[in-house]
């Protein structure tokens, strides 16, 4: 019985890391193409169905940690994940003027590469299939990280920055007084509180990955 459920896993945690990197590599195809051929302000149009699809079946990691199908601890996962998926739709999906930032094509880039990711996926697709990763793309994986987490990091918080002109006259996301729970909530000081402790807990997540 528990050979089976090793199995189970093993092929479970193959085709999910597998589909999420097809996932990506359509999202990095499309990013780059479209760049080529139609400039920077198409790019997210042109990515945004497996974009989203992608970048939430991320959810998923934080339920595996739970269920312990993988060693990585929730402390480090659940906000690696919450602040992209706050970053996908709070702030990209939401907010269409946004969209066509220069800052949308190294988000994408980086997190096609790394932290969503490209290598990332393919090296514990290729560990849980074969039992090992080829060293070429274990090297990969953490010295891409290196370089373009601080990218990913830096257009992360500049797309919520420069989101904050449109968030504020907004009224979406905001919950007003009088109701029944006698609570407010102003989206756009969210985001600014959400900016706020970026950094500090994108760190955490660094040196998680490393």
């Amino acid at each position: 019985m528990a050979g089976f459920l090793s199995l189970a896993r093993r092929l479970y945690l193959t085709v999910y890391n597998w589909t999420v990197f097809a996932g990506w590599v359509q999202v990095l195809y499309l990013a780059v193409k479209t760049l080529r051929e139609s400039g920077h302000e198409q790019v997210y149009n042109a990515i945004e169905r497996p974009f989203l699809l992608a970048q939430t079946a991320a959810v998923l990691e934080i339920v595996h940690g739970l269920v312990g199908l993988v060693r990585s601890p929730i402390s480090a996962t659940l906000p690696q994940i919450t602040s992209r998926l706050y970053l996908t739709w709070g702030i990209l999906w939401s907010f269409p003027q946004i969209r066509t930032h220069i800052l949308v094509i190294p988000l994408v880039i980086s997190w096609c590469i790394t932290e969503a990711s490209i290598i990332r996926y393919s090296f514990f697709g290729m560990k849980e299939a074969l039992g090992f990763a080829p060293s070429w793309l274990l090297w990969l994986r953490y010295s891409t990280f290196l370089l373009l987490y601080p990218v990913g990091i830096a257009s992360e918080v500049g797309l919520i920055y420069f989101a904050l002109p449109f968030i504020k006259p907004c009224e979406k996301y905001c919950i007003r007084m009088p109701n029944k729970w006698n609570f407010s909530f102003e989206y756009f000081y969210g985001a600014i509180l959400a900016l706020g402790i970026y950094v500090p807990g994108m760190d955490s997540a660094f040196f998680f990955e490393r």
